[in-house]
C-alpha cells in the first residue's frame, strides 16, 4: 500500500497558488491585455486548498500527541507570517498611499486596520487610508479566517464522531450535505459572500477529511474514484447547484498527491506556498498604483510581478516562516 507520506501536496500547493495569482493579476493590474487571466480558476484553487487542509489538518490532529501539541503546530504555521504581512502593509504602504506621512499614522483607520486584520476579521477593516483608492488592501486573507477555524473544529468534530470510522465517514456525509443546503441556499439569494463561510466552505473540506479516514480505500480504488468524480460533477452544471462539485474536487486534488511520483520531491528546497499567497495581492495592487503595467509591457511587468511574489514567498519562507516551526 503507498506510503501517506510521499506525495504531491507541495507541488498542488504551489500550483494552487500560482491559479490564485495569475487570476488575481488579471482583475488587479488594470492591464486589457492581462484580462484573460480573469478566466484562472481562482475559486476552484481555493476550494482545493481547503480539501488539502481537510487531509492534511485531520492527520495532523490525529498524530499529534496533544491537542495543545496540535494547536501549538498549526498556529505557528499560519500565525506569525499572517500578523508579518498585516504589519508589513500598515506600515509599507504609507509610501504609496496619498495622504502624507503625518495624515496617514495620525488617522485612525490604520490602527482599525492594524487591530481587526489581527483578529482574522478582515472585513471589519479591509482598507487603509488613501492606499489603493481604499479598496481592500489584501482580498487573499479571507481564507485564511476560514483556516483557523478549521484547526479549531477538527477536535470538536472528532470528539463528534469518536474512533469508529463507520460512525465518522456517516457522521461527515450528514455534515457535508448539511453544509451543502447552508451554501446552495444563501446562493441562490444571491448573497455569495454569506454562503462561502464556514458553514459552505465545509463542503470542500470535509471531503479531505473523508480520503484521510479512508485512504487505502481511495488508494486502492483511485482511478474510479476520479472517473466517477468528473462525471458526477455535470450533474451539478445541469441543475445549476452545488452537490458532487466539492466532493470532485476534493477527489481529483487528492488524486494528484497520491499519482506522479516524480512530482514526490517538490518542495525539497522550501515551502513558498503561503508566502506567496498572502503577499501576492498587495504587491500586484502596488504595481497597479505605481502605474507599472500601463507605462510599460504589460506582460513584461506581469513576469517581473510574478519574479517579485516568488522572491518574496521564498524570503518570507527562508528569513521568517520556517523560524516559527
Amino acid at each position: 500500500m503507498q506510503d501517506i507520506t510521499r506525495n504531491n501536496f507541495d507541488f498542488i500547493r504551489v500550483l494552487l497558488a500560482f491559479i490564485v495569482f495569475v487570476g488575481h493579476l488579471g482583475a488587479l493590474s488594470g492591464a486589457d491585455q492581462l484580462t484573460i487571466l480573469t478566466h484562472s480558476p481562482v475559486e476552484v484553487a481555493v476550494f482545493g486548498f481547503f480539501a488539502v487542509s481537510g487531509f492534511l489538518i485531520a492527520r495532523s490532529y490525529e498524530r499529534s500527541s496533544s491537542l495543545k501539541s496540535y494547536l501549538k503546530k498549526r498556529i505557528r504555521r499560519i500565525v506569525p507570517a499572517y500578523l508579518l504581512v498585516i504589519f508589513l502593509c500598515a506600515i509599507l504602504l504609507s509610501l504609496v498611499s496619498t495622504y502624507s506621512f503625518i495624515e496617514y499614522f495620525s488617522n485612525t483607520q490604520v490602527y482599525k486596520y492594524l487591530f481587526w486584520n489581527s483578529l482574522f476579521l478582515n472585513f471589519k477593516a479591509p482598507w487603509l487610508p488613501g492606499v489603493f483608492g481604499n479598496q481592500a488592501v489584501n482580498g487573499a486573507l479571507w481564507t485564511l479566517k476560514i483556516e483557523m477555524c478549521y484547526y479549531f473544529a477538527v477536535p470538536l468534530l472528532f470528539l463528534l464522531f469518536g474512533k469508529n470510522n463507520k460512525y465518522r465517514n456517516i457522521s461527515l456525509v450528514i455534515l457535508y450535505f448539511l453544509s451543502l443546503i447552508y451554501l446552495n441556499y444563501f446562493e441562490s439569494l444571491n448573497k455569495i459572500s454569506i454562503a462561502k463561510q464556514l458553514p459552505g466552505t465545509l463542503s470542500y473540506f470535509i471531503p479531505g477529511m473523508l480520503i484521510y479516514f479512508n485512504f487505502d480505500k481511495f488508494i486502492q480504488h483511485k482511478n474510479l474514484i476520479f472517473i466517477i468524480a468528473f462525471v458526477t460533477v455535470w450533474i451539478d452544471l445541469f441543475l445549476k447547484v452545488q452537490l458532487f462539485s466539492p466532493m470532485m474536487i476534493g477527489v481529483i486534488v487528492m488524486y494528484i498527491a497520491y499519482s506522479f511520483k516524480f512530482l514526490n520531491n517538490f518542495g525539497k528546497y522550501g515551502d513558498f506556498t503561503y508566502g506567496i499567497y498572502i503577499f501576492h495581492f498587495p504587491i500586484i495592487r502596488v504595481f497597479a498604483t505605481l502605474g507599472l503595467f500601463a507605462s510599460y509591457n504589460p506582460y513584461f511587468m506581469g513576469l517581473v510581478c510574478m519574479l517579485v511574489v516568488i522572491g518574496v514567498g521564498i524570503a518570507s519562507w527562508h528569513l521568517y516562516e520556517k523560524r516559527f516551526l
